[in-house]
């Protein structure tokens, strides 16, 4: 069993944003899991929020093109939500397939009611079709978001996760810097409870996931 820690959501708000990570940027130093900066006592995949977020108030376009309300849309479904995007070679992929592993594993009634939502923090280059194709190839029940920078950097910031806009480097590779911890939200109360670090494994996911589907604490 994975050990947890306890944080208070404002506390976590305030840490996130300074934990951003570069994707495929060959490491971060200042990437540290909020377990780590909160606890200082190592890190931890899953934190315990004392006090829980409320679901970002977020209306964006899914990968077929259509508005998408996402309190309206994963209201009383438990649901997992990341920040992140397609061109990113490491982080994103490896958490989205952890997850994918993990829903594969939960009685197929469950996975009917699990949400997992990806919203893009490079609208610009992931468009509703190249987003689309891309979770598909994670999991075709995944759903995919973008829209406007802004509506996205300030719907992230409602639940501490702190972006960057997309920038090129020197070498014409384009980065987008994102916190990349993964919250749970309660299908019993809509309130984002868990955090998961990019550290969190599949088998991480996959204990915990039969609990969040019934807004249980793992």
């Amino acid at each position: 069993m994975h050990s947890k820690k306890k944080v208070l959501a404002a506390a976590f708000a305030a840490v996130a944003a300074l934990t951003l990570s570069a994707c495929g940027s060959g490491g971060d130093s200042a990437d540290n899991s909020v377990a780590e900066v909160s606890s200082g006592t190592g890190s931890a995949p899953a934190t315990v929020l004392d006090q829980p977020f409320t679901k970002p108030d977020l209306v964006l376009t899914d990968t077929h093109g259509e508005k998408y309300d996402l309190r309206e849309r994963t209201k009383g479904k438990p649901t997992l939500i990341y920040f992140g995007y397609t061109n990113c070679p490491d982080v994103c992929p490896l958490t989205m397939s952890n997850i994918a592993v993990a829903k594969r594993a939960l009685p197929k009634a469950d996975q009917e009611k699990l949400q997992v939502v990806f919203v893009t923090t490079d609208p610009e280059r992931d468009t509703p079709a190249s987003l689309g194709s891309w979770l598909k190839a994670q999991d075709p029940g995944f759903t995919g978001l973008t829209g406007d920078f802004p509506t996205i950097q300030a719907g992230a910031r409602q639940i501490g996760i702190g972006i960057d806009p997309p920038k090129k480097e020197k070498d014409g590779t384009v980065v987008s810097m994102h916190g990349a911890q993964v919250i749970a939200f309660s299908p019993k109360t809509d309130k984002g409870y868990v955090l998961y670090s990019e550290d969190t494994t599949a088998e991480d996911y996959t204990e915990d996931l039969p609990k969040l589907v019934k807004g249980e604490t793992p």
